[in-house]
């Protein structure tokens, strides 16, 4: 079997394996792997951007809580349907993304990284400013008849299940797909050497641009996704915390790997359940866990296994 066929075995044996679990799952991690899926599609947004482009963003929060309030507000207030308050939600991800590209390009490194960290927060303040729409801090619930898409009740656990396991699966082979075509192998050289890019004259400018509007759109969808499949919309994820989730579940399961998202998602997303009970002093238990890991897995669970046993992973 080619390199690329075993890939494309392995990434569909994992939606299989995923789907099979829907039946087995007691109630407790059936619930929480539905949450798994949607961050893990909010992680593989941000590989694009950080894994694949080299691009380090510390506002990918910003992204998600467009796609989140641009459903929910699209829900609760213009009476939409949840399926094109969905495509709001995405839309607007889209746009704040490519608005934000513009000026965020046209800086680098740490400059990159405050640009987009000082966006996030002022989306987050304008969400409290405007409490009136959003209700601030608070938040608002999402009515169960407000959750009903082309028949669905996105309330029933198996429903909601199956609609975050087709999110999880289309952005897991869309971007699969992506980073295997010419775009793709850009975005890694891009990565590797931008200089040398731009010397053979390829256009990086564009290049970022485009994965930084794929990077937030997919952040947007996963954010209108875990809006309507949860019911709830709050400002908290629009802080700088839901920022840095992202950024640690990429770095755990692996940067610049189709897998590595999914991996640190459900690597954390247990840790710190598990930990907090042991003790309220669970953030000690995962931030010890994580050095660990940093130190002896420094690439990540993905990447090391790319390292040590596959070195064609993608």
């Amino acid at each position: 079997m080619s390199m690329g066929g075993r890939a494309l075995g392995l990434h569909l044996g994992l939606l299989v394996v995923l789907f099979a679990l829907h039946f087995v799952l007691p109630p407790y991690h059936h619930g929480n792997l539905a949450r798994i899926m949607v961050l893990a599609t909010y992680a593989i947004g941000y590989n694009v951007l950080f894994g694949y482009t080299g691009l380090l963003s510390l506002g990918h929060a910003l992204f998600f809580a467009a796609g989140m309030y641009g459903m929910g507000l699209a829900v609760s207030h213009a009476g939409l349907s949840p399926a094109i308050a969905l495509c709001v939600g995405v839309l607007a991800g889209a746009l704040v993304s490519f608005a934000l590209a513009l000026l965020a390009l046209r800086t680098s490194g740490v400059a990159f990284m405050i640009v987009t960290l000082m966006f996030a927060q002022a989306g987050y303040l304008t969400i409290l400013y405007f409490g009136e729409w959003t209700r601030g801090d608070e938040g608002f619930v999402i009515q169960a008849a407000d959750r009903v898409l082309w028949g669905f009740d996105l309330s029933d656990p198996a429903n909601r299940y199956f609609a975050a396991l087709t999110l999880f699966a289309v952005c897991l082979l869309v971007s699969l797909r992506l980073v295997r075509r010419p775009f793709g192998r850009t975005l890694i050289a891009i990565r590797e050497n931008e200089e040398r890019v731009r010397m053979l004259g390829y256009d990086t400018w564009a290049h970022k641009m485009g994965a930084m509007v794929i990077s937030g759109t997919i952040s947007a969808a996963a954010g209108a996704a875990y809006g309507i499949l949860f019911g709830y919309v709050g400002a908290s994820f629009a802080a700088v915390p839901h920022s840095i989730l992202p950024l640690l579940y990429v770095l755990l399961g692996g940067a610049g790997t189709i897998l590595g998202p999914f991996v640190g998602a459900l690597f954390m997303f247990y840790l710190i359940d598990l930990a907090s009970g042991i003790t309220t002093a669970h953030m000690l238990i995962a931030g010890v866990v994580l050095v660990l890991l940093t130190l002896f897995a420094p690439q990540g669970l993905m990447g090391e296994l790319r390292r040590r046993l596959w070195k064609g992973l993608p």
